[in-house]
């Protein structure tokens, strides 16, 4: 008996310890599921080849665009205030030359974008105003001094340029293809983080009368646009140019929801004038104009208060020389209607200096019509006409 239960004891020991085994090395042969340590291979999907904006978002927009915007970083040489006391003979006698402050350098940062693949490269000229030392970062790592070929403070636009070729350009869009509700896309360096795309839509367009700049026709968009933005590239959904980043509203600092970029049809015209010219050439007639009231209107017997009341007129300017005088109010420029000063200020702009323009004037209750010869806007000019 002692026996019998021996052999049971060893069988049943061996028994237990070869499913064990069998259970640890091959358990599919016991019908459980084995266990995997290869990890599941990520699902591969394609790109939507549907309308833009679809699919992946705008990452094909981004893709396209985002090689053409550069980070540009500035320096220029601050000199501290003298400090009166440097200029005793008693104290420099005691105290020597070691008072003198050194020259600082201030340091600023913005965006850019690549419009030529031989280096021509626009932004704001509020990024690059008084700058000495310029230098352009390239998505691709490449740093490059770049140097100023020409700026108009009137439109905050300059155009840089650095010595490179075949740089990855930016394709312009169209004007008359943007509507309000359209989406865009702003591309820049906020805040010198690093490239950022960031996504709105076309919230207005043609906006004025804001006091940011001489000229102003913006498209209005709610797409972040932070400091480090300015002179940046907005988008549209398949990656072309339709504006340059300029401005925002914000009590903060930071984005609001309102952000302003100088339209792609004001920005070419004004970069291939720079580019040809050095600068921005423009109509001038030497008037200062004022907005007419419901109280002026009334004042002045006028029915309306369309036009521009003219202020006052530059002695021996184009317009003094025609006989145009301070109460008149211009109606209309070569039959262009003129509603108020800022119209008046852009209409006279676009006419090239030389070219005679006919003005029709309201003068004493009658209306009343001058030849002016056009005169050229003076440089660095940020008054009214």
């Amino acid at each position: 008996m002692r026996r019998l239960w021996l052999i049971f004891a060893q069988t049943t020991t061996v028994a237990l310890a070869l499913l064990f085994v069998v259970g640890t090395l091959k358990p599919e042969w016991l019908g459980r599921p084995q266990a995997t340590l290869v990890p599941l291979q990520q699902a591969v999907t394609t790109a939507d080849e549907g309308p833009a904006g679809t699919g992946h978002g705008f990452r094909e927009a981004a893709r396209k665009a985002l090689p053409a915007v550069v980070h540009i970083f500035t320096s220029q040489e601050v000199k501290s205030q003298r400090n009166p006391l440097l200029d005793d003979p008693i104290f420099r006698h005691f105290f020597g030359e070691g008072f003198e402050d050194a020259p600082r350098r201030d340091s600023g940062l913005g965006s850019g974008v690549i419009v030529s693949p031989n280096g021509y490269i626009l932004t704001n000229f509020h990024v690059v105003e008084a700058a000495d030392q310029i230098e352009v970062s390239l998505s691709d790592g490449r740093k490059l001094k770049a140097k100023v070929v020409g700026s108009d403070p009137e439109s905050d636009l300059a155009v840089l340029q650095v010595q490179a070729d075949k740089l990855p350009a930016i394709t312009f869009g169209q004007m008359e293809d943007v509507g309000v509700g359209d989406v865009v896309l702003a591309i820049g360096n906020p805040f010198g983080v690093g490239q950022t795309v960031t996504m709105g839509i076309v919230s207005a367009l043609g906006r004025t009368h804001l006091g940011i700049n001489t000229f102003e026709n913006f498209i209005q968009t709610d797409a972040a646009i932070n400091p480090g933005n300015s002179g940046g590239a907005l988008v549209d959904v398949h990656g072309n140019l339709i504006g340059i980043n300029t401005a925002i509203y914000s009590r903060t600092g930071g984005s609001l929801g309102i952000g302003f970029a100088i339209p792609v049809s004001s920005a070419k015209h004004i970069m291939e004038q720079i580019i040809q010219n050095g600068r921005v050439i423009r109509g001038w007639i030497g008037v200062e104009a004022q907005e007419i009231t419901q109280e002026l209107a009334e004042s002045f017997g006028l029915p309306d208060t369309e036009g521009a009341l003219i202020a006052g007129v530059v002695r021996g300017s184009p317009a003094d020389l025609a006989g145009i005088q301070p109460g008149d109010v211009l109606l209309a420029v070569n039959q262009k209607g003129i509603r108020d000063p800022q119209e008046m200020l852009d209409v006279i702009a676009a006419l090239k200096p030389e070219q005679e323009a006919a003005f029709r004037l309201r003068r004493a209750k009658g209306i009343s019509e001058v030849k002016v010869k056009i005169g050229q806007r003076p440089a660095l000019r940020r008054n009214n006409e």
